[in-house]
């Protein structure tokens, strides 16, 4: 495989780990490490993928508006991972 495929990834990843890292403390059930990898994982099956190799291209290209609409939804697909991760453990807890 070619060197240049390691650098392609999702710029979505970074915005939703740093949302989830901003809104955990809301979420004192859904603490520990790998729930809050699940909920990264739910989030970013939510939004639309933005495969790039560099940070710095994309924002270039990215208007501000275009930014701050993005940046909303990864916050409302974080919120909503919480909240499914949160029912499901409370599915699983009655089981």
């Amino acid at each position: 495989m070619s060197e240049g495929f390691a650098s392609i990834h999702n710029h979505q990843e970074q915005a939703v780990f740093a949302a989830v890292m901003d809104v955990r403390a809301a979420y004192p059930s859904v603490a520990d490490a790998g729930l809050l990898a699940d909920v990264a994982c739910v989030a970013l099956n939510r939004l639309p993928a933005r495969y790039i190799r560099h940070s710095l291209d994309y924002a270039f290209y990215l208007s501000e508006r275009d930014a701050a609409a993005n940046q909303a939804a990864v916050v409302d697909a974080v919120r909503h991972a919480f909240e499914f991760v949160r029912a499901r453990m409370a599915v699983l807890a009655r089981a």
